[in-house]
């Protein structure tokens, strides 16, 4: 049987992966919904207002929307299908995505409402990483203990006879 820890990564790789891939294909194509790529496309233009070094350096509105979303793409695909360590490498890129999403958003001067996702996502993936990271740490056995206490018990039968 599955242990809880088990589980719990599986269900959050799952769930946090399907997102990432909803979100990053949203950030990529109209084809799932023409207003909510639109919108992306408006706030990934005011993000790149507020940061004129990326212009500087040749990152446009654009390539900044489609480098984010196809990370959160291709992570999203790791993460719900990839069994291992690569999960934990496409988590670790997923925070650090979403902590530049939460730097962007709060640049910009954004409402909590607008960045609320974010930070819950963050806060999962940090959840996700950590319990993914845990050493398994199982105490000893009962079962273990009584076979112990039984063999104890006939190695003193045997010197008394």
């Amino acid at each position: 049987m599955a242990s809880p820890r088990t589980i719990t990564i599986v269900a959050l790789s799952f769930a946090l992966g399907l997102f990432f891939v909803f979100m990053g294909t949203i950030k990529l194509t109209p084809r799932l919904s023409k207003d909510a790529y639109s919108e992306m496309k408006r706030a990934y233009k005011s993000y790149a207002k507020a940061l004129p070094g990326l212009k500087k350096i040749g990152i446009s509105s654009v390539l900044l929307r489609k480098i984010i979303g196809s990370l959160e793409v291709g992570c999203g695909v790791v993460l719900t299908l990839v069994p291992g360590r690569p999960k934990d490498v496409a988590n670790f890129l997923l925070l650090l995505v979403m902590l530049a999403v939460l730097f962007f958003h709060q640049l910009v001067g954004d409402p909590l409402k607008r960045y609320a996702h974010a930070l819950v996502f963050g806060i999962l993936l940090t959840c996700r990483l950590l319990i993914a990271r845990q050493t398994d740490e199982r105490p000893e056995r009962d079962d273990s203990r009584e076979e112990q206490h039984i063999n104890d018990q006939e190695k003193n039968k045997v010197k008394q006879s």
